[in-house]
């Protein structure tokens, strides 16, 4: 028999809190007892109260909790119970960051992580099976698009398991803004509607509002040659450039081109050759939009490395050879300067293409989904992998969703010893669900479909991570600066990629570019999905502990420590240039996907 202390924290949320009354059970060893504490479940709140027990429970193993309700069911996020027992016993930590609903009963284990050959305790063993096979009903994979991969099987957000859905903060500030800015794409059409749309000047008719520095300097040095090839380093989609290694074979190079063949050979003997190829565009169809024709290309653009730094356009290809067309045009920066405008303007929407549909939504959204989907599905609640990688789903497959309706260590868990990673059960289901059913058999593409080694264990742990985090945030972060001066980075193309450089006019650049429409459209998503998220949670900043003991802490604020150290590199290396890039700065590297 003893004293023991009890806390209970809820969700700081919009709604988090519940009126209804709260059962608790303290499971241990030798016996388990019922509270029956008159809590106020307020929202952020914790609270505590001191029971005496006439039993002696010994060590904890699970709290068990059931939410009672008269009329209303009113959900209850709760965070987390901690329980200190009597005498000198170590609080006991049970992480439940989730929402309770109904009158079921909700069984928290403490939270020490343990893998599925850890269990003396056959309890323990049978809470994790239970577990997984209620959320395997809840979580549930469905095909949006065939060849695609498999994503959760929800119609639109409201099918979504209740722990995956926006909190009510989140979901107020995406659909007001969301509509703030609709309303204000409204407002430019209409204050357009009597304006002449026939110079690149009638985009500024439309460039107002909230709008980054970045995107201001776009704005006014878009059409330079060094500002086009800095962002295939540092733009919105640094994923394009390769260093050339020989003359890609669709550059047909025809007679009269001799001097740009010696200029390009000599690049490449010095290492300074670059190329950025859309051959993927090849042949996809272009949509039709209010009735109009889009159009689409393939282009190829061949850059060099100067000794001061600067990426330079030399040569640009739109569309590769065919039968019909065996030498197309190059486009270079000595031609009139409207031609290679548009040149650029070709290249530039290539980019937006294959940025928002393969970089974008396939490599890190989708991907990420399948990792959380997965987790969810294979990792109970106990297992390290879970606590490790929970933090980094949140809120993932609700953007998702919302996409799809609306847009498109030695002596820790895992020691050195590789046949512990073979032997778990549920860490290499989760490996053949991701590669084999979410990815669709994706083993042919390099994914694993079991782990042999800790090494190889961690490599894709990795991978998981920086695609929940840093890549994704290398890739979302710069659309607000760079595609918010739509010219810059269009989003269609309403007229066929030119074939004779001088009839290239004013009127067919401003034919080919977006209309008001849809750069009205552009600049406002550009907006919704770029904007610093209110509730961001920055990378190794997340507040749940799911883990406990003292060794797990540490290691967080290690590498807090050595995101810290890495934040002070860049801001002074920043101070150095002209143009900061912020993207991967810890401080701006969202924890998880959320937009």
């Amino acid at each position: 028999m003893g004293r023991y202390r009890i806390r209970v924290a809820t969700g700081a949320w919009l709604f988090s809190g519940s009126h209804n009354r709260v059962r608790l059970w303290l499971v241990g060893t030798l016996g388990e007892v019922e509270l029956e504490p008159q809590l106020r479940l307020a929202r952020g709140e914790e609270e505590e109260f001191d029971l005496e027990v006439p039993e002696d429970l010994g060590p904890l193993q699970f709290v068990r909790l059931c939410k009672q309700h008269s009329l209303v069911d009113d959900a209850w996020f709760c965070d987390r119970i901690t329980v200190q027992g009597p005498g000198a016993c170590t609080e006991a930590a049970f992480p439940c960051y989730c929402w309770v609903q109904g009158e079921g009963v909700l069984s928290l284990p403490e939270g020490t992580a343990r893998l599925a050959g850890d269990n003396t305790l056959d309890v323990f063993q049978k809470h994790r099976e239970k577990e997984l096979k209620e959320r395997q009903q809840i979580y549930r994979w469905a095909t949006w698009k065939k060849g695609l991969p498999l994503t959760i099987a929800a119609d639109c957000k409201d099918d979504l398991p209740p722990n995956m859905k926006f909190h009510e903060d989140k979901r107020l500030d995406f659909e007001c803004t969301l509509k703030a800015r609709v309303a204000e794409m409204v407002l430019k059409r209409v204050y357009t509607l009597l304006s002449h749309w026939n110079r690149l000047e009638d985009f500024d008719q439309i460039f107002w509002g909230q709008k980054s520095a970045l995107a201001e300097k776009v704005h006014q040095c878009w059409q330079d040659d060094e500002l086009f090839g800095y962002q295939f380093l540092n733009g919105a989609n640094p994923m394009m450039l390769r260093r050339t290694t020989s003359l890609p074979t669709r550059l047909v190079l025809p007679s009269g081109t001799e001097e740009l063949q010696a200029q390009l050979e000599k690049e490449l003997q010095n290492g300074s050759l670059f190329e950025a190829d859309f051959i993927l565009l090849d042949g996809i169809p272009a949509n039709v939009i209010r009735g109009e024709k889009q159009y689409l290309a393939a282009p190829l653009v061949m850059l060099k490395m100067e000794p001061s730094g600067k990426l330079l356009p030399m040569v640009i290809q739109i569309q590769p050879p065919n039968s019909s067309s065996p030498t197309p045009a190059l486009f270079l920066p000595s031609d009139p300067p409207l031609a290679w405008l548009l040149a650029k303007s070709w290249v530039r929407n290539a980019d937006f293409q294959l940025h928002q549909l393969q970089y974008h939504l396939l490599n890190t959204h989708l991907v990420a989904e399948v990792i959380a989907v997965a987790t969810m599905r294979c990792l109970p609640g106990l297992h390290p992998i879970y606590k490790l990688l929970i933090p980094h789903i949140r809120y993932t497959m609700e953007i998702n969703t919302r996409a799809r309706t609306q847009l498109i260590s030695e002596n820790g868990i895992f020691d050195q010893r590789d046949d512990v990673v073979r032997a778990d059960p549920e860490l290499q289901a989760w490996c053949r669900e991701i590669t084999e059913v979410g990815l669709c058999k994706a083993q042919d593409r390099g994914f694993p479909i079991s782990f042999q080694s800790q090494d190889e264990l961690c490599h894709f742990l990795t991978m998981c991570i920086f695609t929940c985090t840093a890549q994704h945030g290398a890739i979302n972060q710069g659309q607000l600066d760079w595609y918010s001066w739509v010219p810059n980075a269009p989003c269609t193309m309403r007229m066929p990629p030119p074939t004779i450089k001088e009839d290239v006019t004013m009127a067919t650049v401003m034919g080919s570019l977006p209309d008001v429409q849809q750069s009205c459209l552009q600049m406002t998503i550009t907006w919704h999905l770029g904007r610093l998220q209110p509730d961001m949670v920055p990378l190794g900043h997340h507040k749940e502990n799911y883990f406990s003991g003292p060794k797990a802490k540490a290691v967080l604020r290690q590498f807090q420590t050595d995101l810290k150290n890495l934040e002070n590199e860049i801001t002074a290396r920043n101070e150095q240039l002209d143009l900061p890039y912020e993207y991967l700065k810890p401080s701006h590297i969202e924890n998880s996907i959320t937009i």
